[in-house]
C-alpha cells in the first residue's frame, strides 16, 4: 500500500469531504477518487460511504482508520528524523487561531513564511471558538487562554501581559479610578465573557471583582477600538492594544493593581514521537516570531 493512499484516507476520514481532502494532498476530486477506489480494491473492503454532501467510514473503514494513521504517522516520523534537505515541508497544514490575534500578528508574517516554505500550503481557519483538533483535521491549534488540561502536546509561544486602559478623553470627564472597588462608578466594557476581573494588591495579595459592563463585544479588537472613542475601561491584551498604548491614543490606568493573568500563547498539536517537518517548521517560526518577550510589548 502506498503511504500517499493511507495518508489521503486519513484526510478523507477526518474531514469527512473527499475534494477538501484532495485539496489538502494536491490532487483533484476525480484523481483523489480514483485513488481511493483502488485503495478498496487492493484491500478487498469498502472503507467509505459516498453521499452527494460527504462521506462516512464503513465498519471496515473504523476498524482500519487507526492502522492507516499509524503507518502515516510512523512515515512522516521517519521523514523529520532525515533532517536536511530529506525533511523538507511540503503539502498543506491546517491551522486554527484566534480571529482577532491571527489578523494582527499571523497574517501579517505570512509573505516571510510562505517564502521560506514555498512547497507548503497554508489552510488558516480563524475563529474564537475553541475548535476540535481531531474533528477539525487541523495540524496546530494557537491557543491565547488559560490552557488547563490538554490531550494534546503544547508548546508555550509567548507570555500573556494584559492592562487595563481608558482613553485621555473619558480619563478627562470621568477621572482615573484609583483602586479596583473605584470601577463600580465607571463605564467597563467588557470581551465576551471575560467580566471577571483580578488584581494584585500592593501588599501583594490578589483580588477579584465581578465587573458588570456596559458594553460587551465578543472581539478584542471591537473593544479596543471602543475604548478609543471614550466608552469607558476596558481590560485589554497588550497584543491587542500595543499601537494605542505607543500613540496615547489609549493609558493605562490603576497602575498600582497590575491585572493578573495566568494565559500565554500556546501551540497545540496531536501528540506524536516525531514532528512532521511542516508541523515542525511552523511551530519553530512562530516560537521565534513571538518569543519570551514579543515585539508587541517592546517600549511598553
Amino acid at each position: 500500500m502506498d503511504v500517499d493512499d493511507l495518508n489521503l484516507f486519513v484526510r478523507i476520514a477526518r474531514l469527512r469531504n473527499i475534494s477538501s481532502a484532495a485539496r489538502d494532498v494536491g490532487l483533484t476530486p476525480a484523481s483523489a477518487s480514483a485513488r481511493l477506489a483502488a485503495l478498496e480494491r487492493r484491500l478487498g473492503a469498502r472503507l467509505l460511504h459516498r453521499t452527494t454532501r460527504q462521506v462516512t467510514l464503513t465498519e471496515d473503514g473504523l476498524a482500519f482508520l487507526p492502522h492507516a494513521e499509524h503507518v502515516v504517522s510512523a512515515a512522516e516520523a521517519g521523514q523529520a528524523a532525515l533532517g536536511g534537505q530529506h525533511a523538507g515541508p511540503r503539502g498543506t497544514i491546517r491551522i486554527a487561531a484566534p480571529a482577532s490575534f491571527a489578523r494582527l500578528h499571523i497574517v501579517p508574517g505570512l509573505p516571510e513564511f510562505c517564502g521560506r516554505y514555498p512547497d507548503l500550503a497554508i489552510d488558516l481557519r480563524i475563529s474564537d471558538s475553541v475548535v476540535d483538533l481531531v474533528e477539525g483535521a487541523f495540524d496546530v491549534a494557537v491557543r491565547y487562554a488559560d490552557l488547563g488540561d490538554s490531550s494534546f502536546v503544547a508548546r508555550r509561544l509567548a507570555p500573556d501581559r494584559q492592562v487595563l486602559v481608558a482613553s485621555p478623553d473619558y480619563i478627562e470627564r470621568h477621572g482615573q479610578p484609583r483602586t479596583p472597588g473605584d470601577l463600580d462608578d465607571h463605564a467597563c466594557l467588557v470581551v465576551g465573557t471575560l467580566d471577571l476581573w483580578r488584581f494584585k494588591t500592593p501588599d501583594g495579595r490578589t483580588i477579584e471583582r465581578r465587573i458588570n459592563p456596559g458594553l460587551r463585544i465578543n472581539d478584542g479588537v471591537a473593544i479596543r477600538d471602543a475604548a478609543s472613542t471614550g466608552l469607558g475601561v476596558a481590560l485589554m491584551a497588550t497584543w491587542c492594544a500595543a499601537d494605542e498604548l505607543r500613540s496615547g491614543r489609549l493609558l493605562p490606568i490603576l497602575a498600582d493593581y497590575p491585572i493578573v493573568s495566568t494565559q500565554a500563547l500556546w501551540a497545540l498539536y496531536p501528540s506524536s514521537r516525531e514532528l512532521a517537518p511542516k508541523v515542525r517548521v511552523l511551530i519553530d517560526w512562530l516560537s521565534k516570531r513571538f518569543g519570551p518577550h514579543p515585539y508587541w510589548d517592546q517600549g511598553l
